[in-house]
């Protein structure tokens, strides 16, 4: 293999391939994907392949976050070239509405 083709495979991990999986991510309560209810606050990508997402939820006491915890992981891991994934929690600023896409919007009427 030629460096140039080397170099073509090793291939950093883009943020948009992680939101793209993470819209696989559904909260089951509003049947809506996470990226588009606003409650992926942030991704970080390493070289090495590690990535640091921080999620909110729609509340902090959701009992549904172990589901969508498990899920992002799941989802992440799945993209070509990740290699860790760790998801953390994070509740500021607190999460609100207004933070929703117009996507999501219509899909819950509001």
């Amino acid at each position: 293999m030629t460096k140039k083709a080397k170099d073509k495979d090793d291939k950093l991990v883009t943020k948009d391939q992680v939101m793209k999986a993470l819209k696989n991510v559904i909260d089951p309560e509003l049947g809506v994907d996470i990226v588009d209810l606003g409650l992926v606050y942030g991704v970080k990508i390493a070289k090495d392949g590690n990535v640091d997402i921080d999620l909110t939820l729609t509340s902090p006491g959701c009992p549904v976050a172990p589901m969508i915890l498990a899920d992002a992981e799941e989802n992440t891991a799945k993209v070509k070239g990740v290699k860790k994934v760790t998801v953390q929690f994070v509740f500021d600023p607190p999460w609100s509405p207004d933070k929703i896409s117009d996507d999501a919007r219509l899909l819950l009427g509001i």
